[in-house]
Order: structure tokens, then C-alpha cells, then sequence
């Protein structure tokens, strides 16, 4: 499921051109797909082992997140359920949510 939501997120990149920021998602089993925003084009990859900093982390299931990007999970009902948890910035984390709904 995570490379599934990696080669989605990398066909979006272009949408993540105005967030200019670095956000991880944080999934089970410890898979980490990062989106850093700072650089030309967007970088997005997975990441395995340490983890560097983030502006915002976002903590989500694979299952939650692939809805969320399909349309079928509201970010803040998720958020007001428990279903997705931000570390960092909540800025960022609310312009993320506007992009991934596009």
C-alpha cells in the first residue's frame, strides 16, 4: 500500500509546489513517505530509518491516507476522530489538506 500512495503522491507533486514545506506521513510499520515542498521540483519518497525534521508530520494509517487522497475521508472529520494526528505545524498541515482534496 505505501509504494501505491508514493507513485500517487508523486503524481500529484506539482499540486505540493505552493505548500513550501517539508511534511511527513507517518503510517504503521513505521513507513514514512516524505513530501519536501522547499525544493525544485517537489521531492517525494519514502524513508527508511532515522527521521529528519519536518515543518508538520502527519500520523495515518496507509488505509486512512489512500481515502483521504481518493476523496472518501473529510481531513478534519479525520483529525476529529482521532484518525489522523499532526505534530508541528497545523498551518501546514490545514494547506496540505486543501491540496489533497483537490
Amino acid at each position: 500500500m505505501v509504494d501505491e500512495i508514493l507513485r500517487e503522491l508523486q503524481a500529484r507533486s506539482t499540486s505540493f509546489r505552493g505548500l513550501k514545506a517539508n511534511v511527513r506521513f507517518a503510517m504503521e510499520d513505521d513507513a514514512v513517505v516524505r513530501v519536501d515542498a522547499r525544493e525544485t521540483p517537489v521531492a517525494i519518497r519514502r524513508e527508511d530509518g532515522a527521521a529528519e525534521d519536518a515543518d508538520c508530520t502527519i500520523r495515518i494509517s496507509g488505509e486512512n491516507l489512500k481515502k483521504l487522497m481518493d476523496g472518501r475521508l473529510n481531513p478534519m472529520l479525520a483529525f476529529t476522530m482521532g484518525k489522523l494526528k499532526v505534530d508541528g505545524s497545523m498551518g501546514v498541515a490545514m494547506k496540505l489538506a486543501q491540496l489533497l482534496d483537490e
